[in-house]
Order: structure tokens, then sequence, then C-alpha cells
């Protein structure tokens, strides 16, 4: 990502620049001091960079209230196999308004109101990934009986109705001859013998077979060895048409079972191997392998079984390359057999964790491509162009994100303007870039994104006056406090820096900002600061990479710790006591790591 330096005139050449590479001396484990008299402007940009705010792949309407006043209207009049879908725009919506609290709730409310199975799995394992981190809590919760179905998998088999057509086939003679009461089907050398007219009920083929016009009528043998059916799988066909049961069958023999029903339309045979199956389903290899047959053989309860160990596996199921293939290389037909009614909300739901775990990737531009073909209103459609648009730039693939934000845009969304603005400015149409903006501004009801984005494109006191705008229509945009607090770095003012960045702070523990504040805390050597926010970061991320992702922050916090003093076990509880009477949420998430 590039990044930002507010001051353009210095040399990063001069003595004393800070560069975290050569002071951060990570191998050794030790932090080189540096005076603050040495601290110069060039020093300092070096040091602190601030990048500019990614395209978010986010729904961003102009006018929200009015959006979320449509989708109340039509929640109210809508039919129930249309709620589920209503409430995750309604989600989108407050994703894009950094509301986690309402969020989670339209997640819940789509999963409480899903109209069927496949929509209850989507919904459910949702709500499952994005409470990551709280199993605690919620294992707790679970023994007070209360988020166990939510967490908990769903009985697919006893939810899908059974959806077998079964009309009797009457026993006729069709020819006038006494048809034989049994029949013998010879399998290699051995013969199985069937009641004929127990088999004949399975299947309008059977019955045609046995009881109509065909020499089968008067044989009491008849030769399936071609037919890839085993004796012991042909025997237990026999007790099920008897029966109408599979009793302690073995996986293997199901599938046998399963593709010699598949071939010969006995749909209650089939049905019952899917839902023997699918209860035997647990661990995720089985999961694959079982998908495949339920797509082959057109098994939408086997399918949904296996669906709900995928996304019960989130996020990491989606490091398995077998399981990406299945959803990524999914066609219409295999789609309604995978995932029913429910195919764009489970692309949605994929593609959120495939960009949260690398927003680059193919997997990514896969699912965001089966999301497009999923949509099926405009709303879906521009939200779904809009994120691969997001994608394709981060790629660099500029035309391609080019087209995708313009359908966006005569979608009607116009926070994809953003997106054309910067492949202008990447192209080097800054003025354009600009002039683009400034056309939204004078069209829309201004928002706090508009200014801000257009203040990448001009200097100074203009760039200064759009962020200051952007802050007050949106004081949760961080990119205008972070410029703000970096340029008056700049000027050797690091009070006022700090004062700037704990603006947001005061309200919104953002990474990047306090990777910022931190920064300006080991400018001017207040170790005991800068180790304080380290922690809240860790607390927060404990993966989190600093300075453009070159160095992990539990490797800064190592280095820091060497120059503040130890606290123990008395003193954290005291210092936590202090905080929380202060009110200090990033103080105290520093003392609990």
């Amino acid at each position: 990502m590039r990044t930002f330096s507010p001051s353009d005139t210095c040399k990063e050449s001069q003595l004393n620049a800070i560069n975290p590479q050569s002071w951060l001396q990570v191998e050794r484990g030790k932090l080189s001091k540096f005076s603050p008299s040495h601290t110069t402007s060039s020093s300092v940009e070096s040091f602190i960079k601030v990048p500019e705010p990614p395209i978010l792949p986010l729904f961003k309407p102009i006018d929200y209230v009015e959006v979320l006043a449509q989708i109340h209207e039509e929640l109210e009049s809508c039919s129930p196999q249309e709620r589920s879908d209503l409430y995750l725009l309604q989600f989108q919506i407050f994703r894009g308004l950094g509301e986690t609290k309402l969020m989670r709730r339209s997640l819940r409310s789509a999963w409480q109101k899903a109209g069927t199975v496949h929509e209850r799995l989507v919904f459910g394992a949702w709500l499952k990934y994005e409470k990551q981190g709280e199993e605690l809590i919620a294992d707790l919760l679970t023994t007070c009986n209360k988020c166990a179905q939510e967490f908990g998998p769903i009985d697919v088999v006893s939810q899908l109705p059974v959806e077998v057509n079964d009309s009797s086939q009457e026993t006729v003679v069709m020819n006038g001859e006494k048809s034989l009461k049994n029949v013998d089907f010879k399998i290699g050398d051995e013969k199985i013998v069937c009641d004929r007219q127990k088999i004949a009920s399975l299947s309008a083929p059977f019955h045609a077979m046995l009881n109509g016009y065909f020499t089968e009528l008067l044989c009491e043998d008849i030769d399936l060895s071609e037919n890839n059916i085993s004796p012991l799988g042909m025997r237990t066909i026999g007790e099920f048409s008897k029966t109408g049961s599979l009793s302690e069958v073995p996986p293997d023999l199901l599938l046998e079972i399963l593709v010699f029903a598949n071939k010969f339309c006995c749909e209650r045979l089939k049905d019952a191997c899917n839902r023997k199956l699918a209860s035997l389903i647990c661990i995720k290899n089985d999961a694959v392998e079982l998908m495949e047959y339920a797509i082959e053989e057109n098994s939408p309860v086997l399918a949904a079984s296996c669906l709900q160990v995928f996304l019960h596996e989130l996020p990491d199921c989606l490091n398995d390359e077998r399981v990406v293939e299945i959803f990524s290389d999914a066609d219409k037909q295999k789609r309604s057999i995978m995932v029913g009614q429910a195919s764009f909300s489970v692309y949605c739901l994929l593609s959120e964790v495939a960009m949260n775990l690398d927003p680059r990737s193919d997997k990514t531009v896969c699912f965001l491509e089966q999301l497009i073909e999923s949509a099926e209103t405009d709303r879906q459609r521009l939200l779904a162009v809009h994120q691969l648009g997001c994608g394709r730039l981060l790629r660099k693939e500029y035309d391609e994100a080019e087209s995708l934000f313009e359908a966006a845009v005569s979608l009607g969304h116009a926070f994809s303007i953003s997106g054309l603005a910067r492949l202008g400015y990447i192209k080097g149409h800054k003025l354009w870039s600009y002039e683009k903006l400034s056309s939204v501004i004078s069209s829309f009801n201004p928002l706090g994104w508009m200014y801000q984005e257009r203040s990448l494109y001009c200097e100074g006191d203009k760039r200064w006056e759009d962020l200051e705008k952007a802050t007050e229509l949106d004081p949760t945009l961080t990119y205008p406090y972070m410029y703000r607090a970096a340029s008056l770095m700049m000027k050797q003012n690091a009070q006022a820096a700090l004062a700037e960045i704990n603006r947001v702070l005061g309200f919104k523990p953002a990474l990047e900002c306090l990777e910022l504040r931190f920064c300006i805390y080991l400018a001017i050597e207040d170790y005991k600061a800068a180790i304080c926010d380290v922690q809240a970061i860790l607390t927060l991320s404990p993966d989190y990479r600093m300075f453009e992702g070159r160095v992990a922050a539990s490797q800064l916090y190592t280095l820091v710790r060497e120059h503040v003093d130890n606290w123990t076990t008395a003193d954290c509880w005291m210092q936590l006591y202090d905080r929380w009477s202060s009110v200090d949420d990033i103080g105290s998430l520093s003392v609990i790591y």
C-alpha cells in the first residue's frame, strides 16, 4: 500500500533518520536510544507514515436512514422466504457504519427468521464466525441454555422434508400370464432371492421390468452383474424393499446403493441412503468426499449435511484447497444442490471470510465472482460488484476494477466513485479525480468519506480543510486524525500530535491509530506510554504487524519492555483499578495483557 508522508521537502538521507529497520535491532533484541534534539522532520518522516485509506468493500448508501426505512417497510410486507435476505442487506448497511452490535442483531434476526435449513446453517455459522474469540463466554452461556442452538449443529436430516413421490405401483399382469412370486438377481456367481412385487414397488423402471411387457416377467433369474452393485448391496436393497428402512449399513455400501438407486430411480431408497449418510458426517474429509457424491447424485439432504461441516469449521476450512474448489467451481445447478435458495448468503459469508484472510487471494476473487452470479436483486448485485472491484484494485488489476466500479455506480452505489477516483489518481489523472469527487459533493448530501477521498488529490490548506470537513461530517473516520497528527509531528509539535490522535482513540481504539501513537511515543522516548499502546494492540490483535507489516508487534513489545520496569501481580491489579476508575479502556487492555 502506498503511504503518505506529510513533508515532501525533507530528505531521508540525513544522518539521524529514524529508520525502524536500522535502530530497531530486532535480531539482537536491543533498542538504540536517540535524542529528541536529533528528531528532525526528516527522521520522523521516515519513521511515522500514514497509509492512504483503502477503498473499503462495504455497502455505503448516500442516505442510510432512507435505505433502512425502506428495508423496514419491506420486512413488514414481504413473504417469510424473503426476510433473511432483507436482514442480510440490513447487516451490510450496519457493517458500512461500523455498528458491530447492530450487525450481530441483524444476523441473529436473519437466523431466527430463516425460511430454509440452508439459511439457518449459513446465519448460524456466520454468528459463530463473528463471535470468534468469545468462546469462553459462549461456553458459559451454553450452560445457561443460551446460544446453544446458535453454535451447535442442526439435525439436517429431520429439518429437510421427505420429497419422494410414494405412489405405489399396482401389481398387474400385463400379458395375461401369472407372474412369479420371487425373482433371483444374479450378480457374478451369487443369486439373491427377492420378493418380485416388493422390488417392483421401489421404482417405475423396476415395476415395468418385472410386471410389464418384458421377458423378465416370466424369468426367475435376472442378471445385474453389469450394474455396479455387489451381492451384499443387493441383499440390503431386498431387505429395504420389505422393511422400508436401512439398518446398520457401512458408509461404503451406502454409497454403492445410492448410485444404484439413482440409476434405477428408486426415490425412497435414494432418500433413505442420503439421510443415513448425512447422519454419519462429522469431519471435514468425509464432507469433502460425500459432497462430490451429493452433487453427482443430486442429493440435497447429503449436500446440506456436508455444507454444515464446512461452515462450522470457518475460517480454517478455507485453507483446504478441496473445499475451496467445491465452492469455486459450482455452476447454478450445483449451487442449487449444495445450498438451495441460500446461494447469495453462502457466498456472501465465504467472501467475507476469504477477504479477512487475504483480500488479494485467488479464492477471494472466485467467491466474489460466484457472489455476483448468485445475486438476484440490484442491491445484492451492486454490493457484489463493488466488493470484487475492491479486490481487483488490491491485485492491481486496474482495468477490471474500473469496469466493476462503473457497474456498481450505474446500479446506484455512489461510494464506488471513490474507487474510480483512486484509479484515476493511480493512472496519473489527479485533477480528474479531484473534479470527480467535487462533482459528487455538489450532487449529493455531502458525507465524510467524500471529503476524505478528495483530500488525497489536493495539497496544503485545501487538504487540511477537506479533512477537517470529513471529521465534522463523520468523526469515526481515522485517516483525518492520523494525517493531522503526522503533520504536527513534522512540525516538531509532539504534544499537539498526541492531542490530535487522542481525539479518536478516546472513543475508537483503532489498531492503526494505536500504532501511530506508539511511534510518536517512541520518537519522544516515552517508553512507558509506548509499551502501554503495544500491549493494547497485542490484546486486540495478537498477530498484528507494524511498520507496513514488516515487524511483528510482539517483537516491538519485547524490545521496548527492556526500557520499562516490570510490574508485579499486585502492581497490575492496582494499575487496572486506576484505569477502570478513570475509564481508560486502552490502559485497561494494556494492563490485562
